[in-house]
């Protein structure tokens, strides 16, 4: 089973009570494929930024859902026969993937820099010098 965001957009000028007899009957759409409802959002009225069919307000509401890929045309289909639904977006759910955190940081090991010794240091200078 993969995980799916199902957003829709109905009319803003259907009241409350079929508001929730559409949700339900969407939630039935999924269930009838053998779905399981994860999490769903209510309603929220919302100002569209280009007109869908003549509305520039809208209902907009997001659930997640797991479903078998092969029964989401079905689905899309009981979608698409409903009237009531301006628009529809159904979205791949990737889990997010687990990053490895190293248990264990490694210490820098300073190395020690060879000591110079002053004759080696004066022999040098009088090879400058002396030139």
């Amino acid at each position: 089973m993969k995980t799916y965001e199902l957003t829709y957009l109905i009319p803003p000028d259907i009241s409350e009570g079929e508001l929730k007899t559409l949700q339900e009957k969407i939630n039935s759409f999924i269930q009838e494929e053998k779905g399981i409802l994860t999490k769903m959002n209510s309603p929220i009225k919302k100002r569209l930024f280009s007109p869908i069919k003549r509305r520039s307000q809208a209902y907009i509401t997001t659930l997640n859902f797991h479903l078998e890929p092969e029964k989401l045309t079905n689905l899309e289909k009981k979608l698409k026969s409903e009237n009531q639904i301006l628009r529809y977006l159904i979205l791949v759910k990737q889990l997010p993937k687990k990053v490895e955190i190293p248990t264990k940081i490694p210490k820098k090991v300073i190395r020690p820099k060879p000591k110079v010794e002053l004759k080696e240091i004066e022999k040098k200078l009088e090879e400058i010098l002396g030139e």
